[in-house]
């Protein structure tokens, strides 16, 4: 995928960066640790510049982050509720579960759409969930765009700065990311054993 990444922006420049960012977003394992760094040390051997590179990718990744966003106006909280209707009893979940999940991301959405920004993976699936609460889209955008303008401008600074060895920035984002999904899977762990309990002292 590297050798297909860095070939795409050596023969697209800015327009290869955006398309890039945006399939990012919808499909995640396109990484955008490995697209900024790269885009980033373009600059110092093409007449791509710093600015254009950050101005592009972080175009790319709004676009994708509507379109997901989009996909979560479809699958919105009332259809959920007919899922659990029918399925709630197999599933194990009720639809006061749903309720207290979403009245949890209209409280606090707009902090985790931002932060979310900057967490690999995580970073694009947090669209969907915000396009299901109904958060409004102009404040969407907003915190969309400068988590992503955060993210995207540390990487290709980092990979202009660096130069030839931009690849360096890789292994350090293998790391963070490590780092970040042995956390999520704690939580995971820990809200799948707080549900468990809780049901056992409902029964």
């Amino acid at each position: 995928m590297q050798q297909w990444i860095e070939q795409v922006v050596e023969q697209f420049g800015y327009i290869g960066i955006f398309l890039l960012m945006c399939l990012e977003n919808v499909f995640p394992p396109i990484p955008s640790e490995l697209i900024l760094p790269f885009g980033g040390f373009m600059t110092t051997t093409t007449s791509l510049t710093v600015g254009g590179v950050i101005l592009a990718a972080t175009a790319g990744s709004v676009l994708g982050a509507l379109i997901l966003y989009g996909i979560g106006l479809l699958v919105d909280v009332e259809k959920i509720m007919h899922i659990i209707d029918k399925w709630g009893h197999i599933l194990k979940i009720k639809k006061e579960d749903v309720t207290k999940a979403d009245d949890w991301f209209d409280q606090k959405g707009y902090w985790t759409v931002f932060f979310c920004r900057m967490v690999p993976i995580i970073r694009s699936l947090i669209s969907v969930p915000a396009g299901m609460s109904n958060m409004k889209i102009w404040l969407f955008l907003l915190l969309t765009t400068i988590g992503t303008l955060i993210w995207n401008t540390l990487l290709v600074y980092g990979g202009a700065k660096l130069g030839q060895s931009w690849d360096v920035i890789l292994y350090y984002m293998e790391i963070y990311s490590n780092v970040i999904y042995v956390f999520i899977g704690l939580i995971a762990i820990y809200v799948v054993y707080w549900y468990i309990k809780k049901r056992r002292s409902n029964q």
